[in-house]
């Protein structure tokens, strides 16, 4: 049987590009997604891959809906941890509901995906987990106080969970994504574009294809002797 891959966010954007490289890698594939429904659908109906609803910041729903996943296919052994929101604003302007927005659903979720699956993981002598991070936890970013220090947070959730997965031979990565070509980052002004394009010494933006490559990479059975670490995918614009 195929190794059961579970992908937050993984209907749109970077999340579906590695819903559908898993699926190329010969994965069972499930796509969680926490509103847009028509959208989820028209992914499902275009590649195949099975979309679920539930918020990956709510530990009751995510614990049930693993629950569900693994009584229909079995347990999860590879876990993409990519569900992500934005609430940006100068700490002046920042709200207590925002940051707690961002906190719960980008590094709470971690929590709940990763206390949801790891001991079935661990049953299994098997696990593959990716913690999608980003550039600005590890270089900051005006007006993302929050969102900065969520992903930050996703970096050092890694390295702790990867020491007590290793014994079980599941590993324990993050991928920290530059800048890349997505609706969001298309709707910034050109000419803010064009200076953050500058700033990159590939001269382009990233594209999903490119993360979702990565994470391939880190869920392969055969990577099992990479835990841990953090792979840069961000065209040179950051060496950490």
């Amino acid at each position: 049987m195929s190794r059961v891959a579970l992908v937050t966010g993984g209907t749109r954007g970077i999340g579906a590009a590695i819903s559908v490289a898993l699926k190329e890698a010969g994965r069972t594939v499930v796509a969680s997604y926490a509103g847009n429904t028509a959208a989820a659908e028209a992914f499902s109906k275009e590649t195949g891959i099975e979309a679920i609803k539930f918020d990956a910041g709510n530990y009751e729903e995510t614990v049930a809906a693993v629950n569900d996943i693994a009584a229909r296919h079995g347990a999860v052994e590879i876990l993409v941890n990519n569900a992500g929101i934005t609430r940006d604003a100068v700490m002046g302007k920042l709200t207590r509901e925002m940051w707690d927005a961002v906190i719960d659903t980008n590094l709470g979720s971690c929590f709940n995906l990763c206390k949801a699956t790891f001991d079935g993981m661990k049953a299994k002598k098997f696990g593959r987990v990716v913690n999608i991070g980003s550039i600005n936890g590890q270089a900051g970013q005006y007006g993302q106080v929050n969102y900065a220090a969520a992903k930050s947070g996703i970096h050092g959730f890694t390295k702790a969970l990867a020491q007590e997965g290793a014994r079980y031979n599941i590993t324990v990565n993050a991928v920290a994504p530059g800048y890349v070509d997505t609706d969001m980052v298309r709707a910034v002004p050109p000419d803010v574009l064009e200076k953050i394009i500058a700033k990159i010494p590939r001269g382009r933006l990233g594209t999903a294809h490119d993360i979702a490559r990565g994470v391939a990479f880190l869920t392969a059975d055969d990577a099992d002797f990479v835990t841990g670490s953090t792979l840069s995918i961000n065209g040179g614009q950051h060496m950490y």
